[in-house]
């Protein structure tokens, strides 16, 4: 099983869920050399036996991934690697167009090529009539995803879209936090907005239950 990003909120919930399974083999591909590090420490303390390659690299990095997908024989991705803050990508909207839909075609056409059994495009409700361009990146990921599961019959691809995970990168509740600690006031789209949200592993588990 392969999870991209697994240093984030996300993807390190994902690997501490999997073990539970027991996998075969299990790698971790992030960029974030640091997030990379302690994630594979925590798992090493949880199945000291269990088989784990961390893989500090970019989802863009064509040959690294085409690579890692032969050469590990994988059989399952959880593709949790994403630019996800809103504003940042707003700002930055090359850097998100690259990674969120450039890195997603890059993991899934290897994924793909290499026979990969199933692949699990970890989305967002900002995909739904995108509003941003975050979410404009992430619809755009779907919708090759969706293009790719109808081509072949090999590989099975498959999305998964959240909405508000309580705490997970991107998640509006550290600055609700941080608002509240300094006296307020909370900034909210709108005064009758009503948010709902579920936590990172219920997140997770779904994510498990869609592969």
């Amino acid at each position: 099983i392969l999870v991209t990003g697994a240093g984030g909120s996300i993807g390190s919930e994902l690997c501490r869920q999997l073990i539970a399974y027991d996998p075969g083999h299990l790698i971790l591909l992030d960029h974030a050399e640091h997030a990379l590090f302690e994630i594979e420490r925590e798992l090493r303390s949880l199945a000291p036996e269990m088989r784990i390659s961390p893989v500090l690299g970019s989802v863009c990095e064509k040959s690294l991934v085409n690579v890692l997908m032969r050469s590990r024989k994988v059989e399952i991705v959880l593709h949790a690697a994403a630019y996800k803050h809103v504003p940042m990508v707003e700002s930055n909207a090359i850097e998100g167009m690259r990674n969120n839909v450039i890195g997603t075609r890059t993991v899934a056409q290897a994924a793909r090529d290499a026979g990969v059994e199933r692949f699990i495009l970890v989305s967002t409700d900002k995909a739904v009539r995108p509003a941003n361009v975050m979410g404009a990146t992430k619809r755009a990921a779907e919708a090759y995803c969706q293009a790719l599961d109808l081509d072949q019959d090999a590989t099975r691809f498959i999305t998964v879209r959240f909405g508000n995970v309580l705490g997970s990168t991107g998640s509006v509740i550290p600055l609700f936090r941080s608002q509240l600690e300094k006296g307020g006031p909370l900034t909210v789209t709108h005064p009758h907005i009503t948010r709902f949200f579920m936590t990172i592993p219920e997140a997770s588990r779904l994510i498990l239950h869609a592969a």
